[in-house]
Parts: structure tokens; sequence; C-alpha cells
């Protein structure tokens, strides 16, 4: 199935309704493409629809896209395993997930080492949840203390993922605690621009928006459901 230009207008009239509903500009919330299982030809097509910021979950699906496309910018956003940070370096322009001390340490020794100052985001498991990924708020606090001593990584903001409800209102109480610790955190460490709040997906993007996403991850509202 071709990629759908009439899907990209309904995302972008939903994306515009809710930032209208919230006083904000739409240029304030980027919309990241998720192309997880998404064929590269599909992902050409959006390319030309004029899309040009994706997401992608494993590094070696990713890799084969990214070096076949030779365009986009591309954000990591699956859980990164250590013995693929290396790749990850190389490929991407933002890691979304990070999720430990340890793998910021070493993301920090591989951006050193291949002379890039790699964005991340810190991924903050808000609903305590057993089975996700992300650091508990007070791990991430320590996270924040130590990341001064990481030239190799640049933290750009925060992110998190709320436990999946059919309906999105039931999402706004973590969207709404994200973008409060945001603003706490920034002025405890006001040498961080934790500009970013990367949250809400095609279900409940626009409860992310109203309560301050800049950053949406869309898949199956642009690309139809996954097979």
């Amino acid at each position: 199935m071709p990629f759908s230009p009439e899907n990209l207008r309904q995302v972008r009239r939903r994306l515009e309704e809710a930032c209208r509903r919230a006083g904000r500009s739409p240029e304030s919330v980027q919309l990241l493409a998720v192309t997880k299982t998404v064929p590269v030809e599909r992902i050409q097509e959006a390319l030309q629809a004029g899309l040009t910021l994706f997401g992608e979950n494993y590094i070696q699906e990713a890799q084969l896209k990214i070096e076949t496309l030779g365009q986009g910018t591309w954000h990591f956003i699956g859980h990164l395993q250590r013995n693929k940070a290396k790749a990850a370096v190389r490929l991407f322009s933002m890691i979304e997930t990070l999720d430990s001390l340890s793998l910021a340490i070493e993301l920090n020794r591989l951006g050193l080492q291949a002379e890039k100052t790699l964005e991340v985001l810190v991924q903050i498991n808000e609903a305590g949840e057993a089975s996700k990924a992300g650091l508990a708020p007070e791990e991430a606090l320590r996270l924040l203390e130590e990341s001064a001593s990481w030239p190799g990584l640049r933290i750009r903001g925060l992110m998190t993922l709320p436990p999946y409800d059919p309906d999105p209102e039931r999402s706004r109480p973590w969207f709404r605690s994200l973008a409060l610790r945001q603003k706490e955190w920034q002025k405890q460490f006001p040498q961080i621009t934790l500009e970013h709040l990367s949250m809400g997906m095609s279900h409940d993007f626009e409860v992310a928006i109203e309560e301050g996403a800049t950053l949406i991850r869309v898949g199956t509202a642009l690309f139809g459901a996954r097979g």
C-alpha cells in the first residue's frame, strides 16, 4: 500500500487544532514519523510528501533504511542495548530513550570516540510500570546531576510512554506530570536546556500537545496499522 498524503493532512490538521486549543504555535511541535516495519519505498513517498523526521526502534532495520535513503533526520526511539550503542551513535542524530546511567556513560564514551556530540532525551517511567524501560524520577535526578561530566552527550529534554489506554484522556495525568517535572528540573539544572518533551502517539498526541509536547511520535495514523 502506498503512503497516503491524506493521512498526513489529517495528522497535521489534528496537530494544528490541538495547538490552537492550547494557545500554541504549530511550529512548536515536531512530527516524528515512526517507520518501524515500514518499507523503504513508503518512507521515500513520505519524504516526497514533506516529512523529514523519522523514528526507528531497531538498529538493524534502521541501518538498512538510513543508508538506502541517505536523507531525513533520524531518532532512535526503541530500547537501546549497550552492544548496539556504537551503531546508534553513528546512525542517529538523537537517542530519545536514554534510560540508565550506564547507557549514558557508554554513549558519552562512544560520542567522544566518534568526535560527535550526541543529542539525547532522558526517558522517564512516569507511571512506574515494571514492564516499561525508563528511569524513576529519583534516578533521573542523579543522571542529570552527573551529566556535566559527559561532554559527548547533550541532554535536550525528557520522554515518556504512559500506560496504553484507548481513552487518550487517561494519558493526560502522565503527560502533565512530566511537563511539571520538566519545569522543576529546568530551574534546578539551568545549565541543561530541557527544551523537548517527547510524548504522545497516534491515538493520544492531541492531549500530549495540550500538555506541552514538543515531539510527537506518530506511526499508525500516518502509515496505517502494522501487519
